[in-house]
């Protein structure tokens, strides 16, 4: 249950996480267009001018079912944080999210290539969200699992009387 989990932790996997997994989820669906385009920064010898942004109908329904994926993503986390009593699920549920960080920056990393992960003074909005959020997001998972933030709250429980 989240409400165990020290406050710092607690508001962004209840609260901030949520809410980006939203923007994720309206992105591809507002204009899949500026979604594909936005994935990778264009490299700064090409200008908007020179590139037509045509994108066939393949590439609109990976970027809507990605999008699709972080609606699941966010129904999930609610339906985890908010529902189970149990602590252990919620630490299973953050490490399979810790797991897919790692994973999510490094296939981003990959395809910007070295200097462009580097420049990062050149991200837009996309790139900053799939690198330097999910990096916070990682490492506050990290920090919460080694135990950082202090430990989980105990839970008062409610002793039944048996007969």
């Amino acid at each position: 249950m989240a409400s165990q989990l020290p406050a710092f932790p607690r508001t962004i996997f209840t609260i901030v996480e949520p809410l980006s997994l939203i923007g994720g989820f309206l992105g591809p669906f507002v204009d899949p267009s500026w979604f594909i385009a936005a994935q990778l920064d264009a490299p700064s010898d090409i200008t908007t001018t020179t590139v037509v942004n045509v994108y066939d109908d393949n590439a609109r329904l990976v970027a809507l079912q990605l999008g699709n994926t972080y609606g699941l993503l966010f129904l999930l986390g609610v339906a985890v944080l908010y529902t189970t009593t149990e602590l252990r699920v919620v630490r299973n549920y953050l490490v399979a999210l810790w797991i897919a960080d790692i994973s999510h920056v490094g296939v981003t990393c990959w395809l910007l290539g070295y200097d462009r992960t580097l420049d990062v003074a050149s991200w837009n909005a996309v790139t900053w969200g799939n690198v330097g959020f999910t990096a916070f997001l990682c490492l506050t998972r990290t920090f919460y699992l080694l135990g950082l933030f202090g430990p989980d709250r105990q839970v008062v429980g409610t002793s039944k009387k048996k007969a």
